[in-house]
């Protein structure tokens, strides 16, 4: 994944910060996420809603509301950084001259009621996502001091974060012009809210559900906090976005050729570690990393953990296929491995002379009334998978350096 900033004006020309981030290739299609994370600092919520779009194939342009210090995202911040919903108009813009257009609005928190009331200027929009909400700004204006809700503007201070709000983008993130944007939507709308967000009720959810033209889906992240500052829930929120965007979004298998089969790409994900890894297979694409005892993020399993799990998979095919083919009543394969370095001399079978040696412990759960010999039968042909082959078999790798 690559990362760079982008220069946007908001209302008035006022700057808004901006980061994009890519996929490897060219993106299948685009979103904007317009967030307030920045309040609370380090979130880890818009890293894992960001990857969940870019290792679908998106290019996501990410805006935050928020004035905040210096250095987070590598991004220089403007002090008059303000909310604005013509910021979000002119970041689908930016993207519809450069790639695909964005066709998926996500936002958090004031940042998703600004999306929310873009919808009618933006056509190109199929689905809206919404993390934790307002219907309008009135969770804000009971923030205000006395005197600046009587003038119609004000800031608002959250934890290390400040939201400018002046009476123009108050005005256009009115419940009732909220309300109606959503009921004209003709797309998928998706509401996640934490039913103890101390700043956006639950009451605000269930509103925007309400207003949506179609049946939207709301989704409630038990336990979570307004900022998704605990790692659990913002990657909770990430897996549901991900999975609900490339259903109701064109999906990137859709716009991007499927590798041939046998070939899988790896490129370093750019973002989200040092180590995390961005990989395709055929259509699909998958995240690895390492773990955070060894410098990574565990945004994703480690090498050996696809090893183990390759050949986990391959296993419980080879049993399904062969008591298919047989017309056994297996009802179930469960397949647990680990893995292992053992010194040689404990290994009875081994004939290499080198110190220690991998060991891969394989244990196989038939489920089902299978005969004795039925079982045993089973068992015997988890050595006849095709990737139990390969890793007993001798492997020739090469490699080539490419120009």
């Amino acid at each position: 994944m690559s990362t760079r900033a982008v220069e946007l004006r908001g209302t008035g020309g006022v700057p808004v910060t901006a980061v994009l981030e890519l996929p490897p290739g060219r993106p299948a299609a685009s979103a904007v996420l317009v967030s307030c994370f920045a309040c609370l600092g380090n979130s880890p919520g818009p890293a894992r809603l960001c990857h969940a779009l870019v290792s679908r194939g998106f290019a996501v342009l990410r805006l935050d509301f928020t004035a905040k210090p210096a250095g987070d995202d590598g991004v220089q911040p403007r002090p008059d950084t303000v909310p604005s919903v013509d910021a979000v108009v002119e970041a689908a813009a930016w993207l519809r001259e450069r790639y695909p257009p964005a066709r998926l609005l996500v936002g958090h928190s004031l940042g998703g009621t600004a999306a929310a009331a873009a919808l009618p200027r933006l056509p190109e929009v199929a689905a809206l996502a919404l993390v934790n909400a307002p219907s309008g700004p009135e969770p804000v204006l009971e923030r205000l001091a006395a005197r600046e809700r009587e003038e119609g503007e004000g800031e608002v201070t959250l934890g290390p974060g400040r939201l400018r709000l002046l009476r123009g983008f108050l005005h256009d993130i009115a419940a009732p012009r909220v309300a109606v944007a959503l009921g004209a939507f003709p797309g998928a709308v998706l509401v996640l809210q934490a039913p103890e967000d101390r700043y956006v009720s639950l009451e605000h959810a269930r509103r925007l559900v309400a207003a949506a033209r179609h049946p939207g889906s709301l989704f409630v992240l038990d336990g979570a906090d307004h900022f998704l500052s605990r790692e659990a829930d913002a990657a909770l929120a990430a897996e549901v976005l991900g999975l609900w965007a490339a259903r109701h979004v064109t999906p990137v298998t859709e716009r991007e050729a499927p590798l041939p089969p046998g070939v899988v790409e790896v490129h370093e994900a750019g973002q989200g570690g040092p180590y995390a890894q961005d990989i395709r297979t055929g259509r699909h694409r998958l995240r690895a990393d390492e773990p955070l005892s060894v410098g990574g993020e565990n945004s994703g399993p480690t090498p050996y953990g696809l090893l183990l799990a390759a050949l986990g998979a391959c296993t419980a095919m080879t049993l399904r296929m062969y008591a298919t083919r047989k017309g056994w009543p297996l009802e179930h394969v469960h397949v647990q491995l680990s893995h292992d370095k053992v010194h040689s001399k404990d290994c009875a079978e081994c004939e290499t002379q080198v110190r220690k040696v991998d060991r891969l412990l394989r244990r196989v759960r038939l489920v089902g009334p299978l005969s004795q010999e039925q079982r045993e039968k089973l068992t015997a042909m988890a050595d006849r998978c095709p990737v139990h082959q390969t890793l007993e078999s001798e492997v020739d790798v090469r490699t080539e350096l490419e120009e």
